[in-house]
């Protein structure tokens, strides 16, 4: 645990304010869920709540059929970091954390395909230079709760349509596992 050197005082409602920087920093939003933990010596500790972390085992099989459907590398994130992933070196991709370009695009609740000659590629994890040819949030209950990205082909070559359906099938599929 990393100290900060800031301290808060509880309101008479029993909240407490998580300063800025750190809301910031940790890409903590307003209507983020957070968990809250105990420890046995007196502390408490939030988490950021990651409703695609419990579909983990779920997300990484359906990369897997996902990539063997459309041979494309598959990522699939929550609304920080890449939980699932297929096609590509797990150790790649793993937790890091997404693009603020991605971000964007969940942000707008729109699917995002890349077009030849059209849009700048999309880069979907800091430090991954592969970018999407697709990415498709994940909704549920009326929220996004992260995303599917299909990667682009070593070739360059351009998603088909059937890459795009696809995608969205399994967005709409993972976003209502998290409804139930």
């Amino acid at each position: 645990m990393k100290a900060t050197g800031i301290v808060r005082r509880i309101d008479d409602l029993g909240r407490v304010v998580i300063p800025k920087e750190i809301r910031r920093t940790m890409r903590i939003r307003e209507g983020d869920p957070l968990e809250i933990f105990t420890g046995g010596d007196g502390d408490v500790i939030f988490k950021k709540y990651s409703p695609i972390g419990e579909l983990a085992s779920v997300a990484a099989d359906y990369a897997e059929v996902l990539t063997g459907g459309t041979s494309l590398p598959v990522i699939i994130c929550d609304r920080d970091a890449c939980v699932a992933a297929a096609g590509l070196p797990k150790r790649d991709v793993m937790d890091r954390r997404l693009s603020a370009a991605l971000e964007q695009v969940m942000e707008q609740r729109k699917p995002y395909c890349r077009t030849p000659g059209g849009d700048r590629p999309l880069p979907v994890l800091e430090g991954l230079d592969r970018p999407a040819a697709v990415a498709v949030p994940i909704l549920a209950a009326g929220d996004v709760v992260g995303a599917v990205c299909l990667l682009q082909a070593e070739t360059g070559a351009m998603p088909t349509e059937t890459d795009q359906k696809l995608a969205r099938v399994a967005a709409a599929f993972l976003g209502r596992q998290m409804e139930q």
